[in-house]
């Protein structure tokens, strides 16, 4: 039990183990579901957003068939999984000793952005609703497409992989100038 405990503690986990573990909690999540489809759309956290702003959206337009119908308001699984990843990151962190509050990260931002704090949150808010509005249109978030596609193996899930890591890869190089 205690390298159990131990090996909890540490602040990185062996791959094989953590996607095991992701595994586990997909088959969990489908069981519960009591349904094998839409599997692509169980895991996904992007549509938690819209679930906890439809009471505002539909109060400024009642008649928007968006809130009323595609994304409603309410706990869906979409909303539990993004208290789960909240809670699960915070449990990880405090068990492994590495959780601390900053405003700044460390220093590879500092050493291609700068220092100014302003100007980190702006570039962080613009990205996560650049990010949120292609999930829209693209009718689901990485964790929705990526890993519960690739549950019940959708082809289209294999594709967007490759396409997400080669445009990472991309992304990185011309922001980070290759300075890493």
């Amino acid at each position: 039990m205690n390298k159990f405990v131990a090996y909890l503690r540490q602040p990185e986990w062996s791959p094989y183990v953590a996607g095991s573990g992701l595994g586990f909690v997909i088959i969990i999540a489908l069981v519960l579901s009591n349904a094998l489809l839409p599997a692509p759309t169980l895991v996904g956290a992007s549509g938690a957003y819209e679930n906890l702003v439809a009471p505002i959206g539909t109060a400024i337009d009642p008649a928007n068939t968006y809130f009323k119908f595609i994304m409603p308001a309410g706990l869906t699984w979409a909303v539990w999984v993004l208290v789960g990843i909240f809670l699960g990151g915070l449990a990880s962190a405090l068990l492994s000793g590495t959780f601390k509050l900053r405003k700044m990260p460390d220093q590879q931002w500092e050493s291609v952005f700068g220092k100014s704090v302003v100007k980190r949150w702006v570039i962080v808010f613009l990205a996560a609703a650049l990010l949120e509005y292609a999930a829209g249109i693209a009718g689901g978030c990485t964790s929705g497409l990526a890993i519960s596609g690739g549950v019940v193996l959708a082809p289209a899930s294999f594709l967007f992989i490759a396409g997400m890591f080669a445009s990472g890869i991309v992304t990185a190089m011309v922001i980070y100038r290759k300075k890493y």
